[in-house]
């Protein structure tokens, strides 16, 4: 059975995020959209894909940096050479504006002086001044996308060019005269990317997180129907059958074409394959379960009960406070009934913490916010 590579656009949900940048829509993202959505869910796709191409047939500028993808690079400076790049592209077209008589803004007059060929700002210059500038060469309003963004929390530098970010989008989007910046940052992670928007002292304070749709029925529909293509006749897929492996695998494309080519090593008759289907699903679902569940085994009742208690906090969007008093009595509790003393202090949740994050379990923000390192972990875990 032939596998090949399935796209599925989503044309439909770009255009209205689309809408929403210009202030069209029935959501307004022109101050900023924050999207969410588990990894391996089509987002990076979709950034790629669908939402890319309609800013470019609009007449934008899409300029798109990927946070994850490099991450020993600092993403501050991943951010910078994004956009220095972007401007290497207009070289000709700075040029033609240096020459040009009535350059009027001392800011945007230096940048034209601006070694381009470098992959960082020059000293002393603003992620503002160069999205002017890029402004200024292409005649188009720019639109940055950042993926991934949470990891510009983990490092002094990413933190500033969020907020240089911010400044940017304030500075270029003053007056109706100019096209604009809009930003689009997107996470795999819904509790590390609001800590972009819930905390006074980070940049997009005031604005909110935004679940990014999951691919549902009309996606396995198409996806089916192309299966089908490559199956004889009487021999297929039914379309209900391949949505529940999807739902069993958390709606991730790349998880249900792993269930698919189980099924195609051991391919059966018609009757069989909702059956096989099934049988996929469970064990990719079970293999994933079994990486959670081993991790835990070996965890100490301390570092259980702080797991249990920053997954309660994430299902319902708490901001949780590690050494509050509070959050000490609940981790106290949680402790307890995992078969721990319950003598919980602060220097022992620092020393889970910390534990917890060698283990690659827990995260914190450059500025001591902490998460779980990964959402799937606190669902299975809220669900044994």
């Amino acid at each position: 059975m032939s596998l090949q590579k399935f796209l599925y656009h989503r044309h439909a949900l770009a255009e209205s995020i689309a809408q929403g940048l210009t202030g069209e829509g029935l959501v307004d993202y022109s101050s900023g959209l924050f999207l969410a959505a588990p990894r391996r869910t089509g987002k990076s796709t979709f950034l790629k894909q669908d939402l890319m191409p309609l800013c470019e047939q609009r007449g934008w500028e899409a300029v798109y940096v990927d946070l994850w993808t490099n991450r020993q690079e600092d993403p501050g400076y991943l951010i910078e050479r994004t956009v220095m790049r972007s401007l290497k592209r207009y070289e000709p077209q700075l040029k033609r504006l240096l020459k040009a008589a009535g350059v009027r803004r001392v800011s945007l007059e230096r940048t034209l002086h601006w070694d381009l060929d470098r992959e960082n700002l020059p000293e002393g210059a603003t992620l503002a001044e160069a999205f002017e500038a890029l402004q200024a060469a292409s005649g188009r309003m720019v639109v940055m996308i950042v993926d991934e963004a949470q990891h510009a929390l983990n490092t002094e530098a990413g933190i500033n060019a969020m907020f240089a970010l911010k400044a940017a989008r304030d500075a270029l989007n003053l007056g109706e005269e100019s096209p604009g910046l809009r930003l689009i940052l997107t996470g795999s992670s819904r509790d590390k990317l609001a800590m972009l928007v819930l905390s006074r002292d980070q940049p997009f304070f005031g604005s909110s997180v935004t679940p990014f749709p999951l691919l549902g029925e009309d996606f396995v529909e198409a996806y089916t129907a192309d299966l089908n293509t490559k199956l004889a006749p009487g021999n297929t897929f039914e379309a209900k059958e391949v949505y529940e492996a999807f739902r069993r695998v958390g709606h991730r494309p790349e998880l249900l074409g792993e269930v698919v080519r189980r099924v195609a090593l051991e391919l059966g008759q018609a009757p069989d394959l909702g059956k096989l289907l099934s049988q996929g699903a469970a064990e990719v679902q079970n293999g994933l379960w079994a990486e959670y569940e081993s991790a835990y085994a070996v965890l100490s009742p301390l570092q259980r009960a702080i797991l249990r208690v920053m997954a309660e906090a994430a299902t319902t969007g708490e901001r949780l406070a590690m050494f509050a008093d509070t959050t000490v009595e609940r981790i106290n509790a949680a402790e307890q009934a995992e078969g721990g003393r319950g003598k919980v202090r602060p220097q022992s949740i620092q020393a889970g913490l910390d534990a917890l994050r060698d283990k690659s379990l827990v995260w914190r923000s450059g500025r001591g916010a902490y998460a779980l390192e990964d959402s799937g972990f606190g669902e299975w875990l809220l669900a044994q």
